[in-house]
């Protein structure tokens, strides 16, 4: 039986405000200059080493700024069972950092031991909600908390999915109490790449479930936008974003950058940008 509401721990320590994912390349300068930002956000399988340089940083600035875990490879809609030592090594760096959010895709990429190097979308179906459900509901005992969980960018879609990615993503946070990380350029990138109405998408997620927002940027190949995580983002995603605003209120904000990394001047650019839309909508945000 799934949960109708967390019994865990909700975190309140990452701000409803612009913050962007931290990059080695730029953990010096964080240090020396601490930049105006919210919070930073990172990938969880690149600290889960037990010491070394990265933790080092990572320690150091989680003792100036609110930190977020964001995961890659659990794998929440494989069919199989999850990975135990991932789970186990993303449990230990959680008990070390103390993020202020955990979160991770909705997608599969993992087939037994074999990880495949991409995030895959799921059929939106009764028994891939099973399956996800279970595997959150899994995740959030051993972790003891909340994770929040990601719409992903797709290039497909299968026939026989039985209901709109909005309304599956919407079922498992009410029936596991995870939270949801709303990816903006994702939902862009789908209604580009796959007819999905935005409006409705938006629509059917519940309000209380917004926890987090991501921003990115994307390319065009022909008539196909690509994912990349790679520019600036772009103007009708920003859009899309003063409109999620405006059905959720301010949250947690991160511009989210990963190929062809900018100078951290650049990142703090759009997250003033950022900043300003949240502003535009809700004017006692800081």
């Amino acid at each position: 039986m799934h949960a109708l509401a967390a019994p865990f721990a909700t975190a309140q320590t990452v701000p409803a405000s612009a913050g962007v994912g931290l990059r080695p390349v730029h953990y010096r300068q964080i240090l020396e200059e601490r930049p105006r930002v919210g919070w930073f956000e990172v990938h969880s399988e690149n600290y889960f080493g037990s010491g070394g340089q990265p933790l080092h940083y990572l320690e150091s600035i989680r003792d100036a700024y609110p930190l977020s875990l964001h995961g890659v490879g659990l794998s929440l809609g494989s069919a199989g069972p999850l990975d135990e030592d991932h789970l186990g090594r993303l449990g230990d760096l959680i008990s070390r950092i103390e993020p202020g959010l955990v979160s991770e895709h909705l997608s599969w990429g993992r087939v037994g031991p074999r990880h495949l190097n991409d995030l895959l979308p799921l059929p939106y179906t009764e028994e891939a909600l099973e399956v996800v459900c279970d595997h959150i509901d899994e995740v959030q005992e051993r972790l003891h908390r909340q994770i929040l969980v990601e719409n992903i960018s797709s290039y497909v879609q299968f026939r026989h999915s039985t209901m709109p990615e909005g309304e599956f993503i919407a079922r498992v946070a009410r029936r596991t109490g995870c939270g949801i990380l709303l990816d903006v350029n994702n939902l862009y990138v789908n209604e580009a790449n796959n007819g999905i109405d935005p409006v409705a998408y938006l629509d059917a997620l519940p309000v209380s479930a917004i926890c987090e927002m991501h921003l990115a940027g994307h390319d065009r190949a022909g008539t196909l936008l690509i994912d990349t995580h790679g520019t600036r983002v772009a103007a009708p995603v920003w859009e899309l974003y003063a409109q999620a605003l405006d059905r959720f209120g301010p949250v947690a904000t991160l511009i989210e950058w990963d190929t062809d990394i900018p100078p951290l001047e650049v990142l703090l650019e759009e997250v003033r940008h950022a900043a300003t839309v949240m502003r535009s909508r809700h004017a006692f945000t800081t």
